[in-house]
C-alpha cells in the first residue's frame, strides 16, 4: 500500500484528499492520500525523511513550497525556474525528486476549458507577482508567449520577475495596464483580488480586445469580477478551479502509478464540497 498526502501548515481546508480519493477509488487502488500538517520550521527535516513517515511522496502548499524546494536532491526544470516545488516523490533508488505542477495545471485547465486558446496570438498580461505568477509565466513562456508583461502594484517585485525569466517577460507599472492591454492576446490574475474575502479587482477592460482570452487562478467564487466583466464584453473566459484538479495529475501519477483524468464529475463533486453550485 502506497501513501502520499498534502502537506503545509494550517492544511485542513485542503481539497487534495477529495481530488486523491477519487481517483484511488474511480482505479480501485489500495492506497491512501491525506492531509499532513508540517508546520514551516520543521518542513525540511520532514521532507528529507519522507519515507520513514511512511510516505512516497506528498504535494505541498504555503508556505512550504520554498523549503520543499531545498529539501529536493533533484528538481525538474519548471521546479528551477519557478523557484518552488509542489510535488515531491521518491524514485526507485529513493533519490526525493521535487516539480512545481502549477504551471502545467494552468495549461490543463485551459487545454481542457478553451481547447486552442494559444493560437489566439503571443502577448500576455500578467496581473500580480507573487509565487503563483512565476509559474504562470513560466507555462506562458513554455507555450510561446513572446511577450508577457507583468504589472504588479509594488513595481519592484514585477521588475524582479522580469530579471529573472529574462527578456521575453517586462515589466510595467500598474497605471499603464490600460496601454498594454490594446495589445494583449491573454489576461490573467494571479492575485488573491477578488478572492472570497478580499477586496475585489477593479480594472478598467475598455481597451482590451474582445478576442483576447481572460481567466483567474482565484476559483471561490467560481466567476469573479473580472471573469463577469470580461464575459460581459464578449472575452472568451475561463475560471480557475481547473488548474487545481489538474495540477494534482502529474503528482497521482509518480505515486501510484496511474495517471488520471479530470472529469467533469470530479469537476461537479469539487465544486459541491466548495459549496459552489
Amino acid at each position: 500500500m502506497r501513501n502520499a498526502a498534502v502537506t503545509g501548515h494550517p492544511i485542513g481546508h485542503s481539497k487534495s484528499p477529495l481530488i486523491h480519493g477519487y481517483w484511488l477509488k474511480q482505479h480501485g487502488i489500495e492506497g491512501s492520500y491525506i492531509a499532513q500538517d508540517v508546520p514551516p520550521e520543521t518542513a525540511e527535516s520532514f521532507y528529507s525523511a519522507l519515507a520513514e513517515h511512511g510516505f512516497v511522496g506528498c504535494n505541498v502548499t504555503i508556505p512550504n513550497k520554498e523549503h520543499a524546494y531545498n529539501s529536493a536532491e533533484k528538481l525538474d526544470d519548471a521546479a528551477k525556474m519557478i523557484g518552488a516545488v509542489n510535488t515531491l516523490w521518491l524514485d526507485d533508488a529513493g533519490v526525493l525528486n521535487g516539480s512545481n505542477t502549477d504551471g502545467l495545471g494552468f495549461l490543463g485547465n485551459l487545454d481542457q476549458m478553451l481547447p486552442n486558446w494559444d493560437n489566439n496570438g503571443n502577448k500576455a498580461v500578467v496581473l500580480g507577482a507573487g509565487g503563483a505568477s512565476r509559474a504562470i509565466i513560466w507555462a506562458l513562456l513554455s507555450r510561446g508567449y513572446t511577450e508577457v508583461y507583468i504589472s504588479n502594484r509594488t513595481l519592484e517585485k514585477a521588475q524582479n520577475l522580469a530579471d529573472h525569466f529574462g527578456p521575453n517577460t517586462i515589466a510595467i507599472k500598474w497605471d499603464r495596464l490600460g496601454e498594454k492591454f490594446g495589445e494583449a492576446d491573454f489576461l490573467v490574475n494571479t492575485t488573491s483580488l477578488g478572492m472570497t474575502g478580499q477586496p475585489e479587482l477593479n480594472i478598467d477592460l475598455d481597451n482590451l480586445s474582445k478576442s483576447a482570452v481572460v481567466t483567474d487562478i482565484v476559483y471561490s467564487p467560481l466567476q469573479t469580477k473580472l471573469l463577469r466583466d470580461a464575459e460581459q464584453r464578449g472575452n472568451a473566459t475561463v475560471d480557475g478551479l481547473g488548474m487545481l484538479l489538474h495540477q494534482a495529475v502529474p503528482g497521482f501519477e509518480k505515486w501510484f502509478g496511474v495517471r488520471p483524468e479530470v472529469t467533469d464529475e470530479l469537476r461537479e463533486m469539487i465544486l459541491r464540497e466548495m459549496g459552489l453550485t
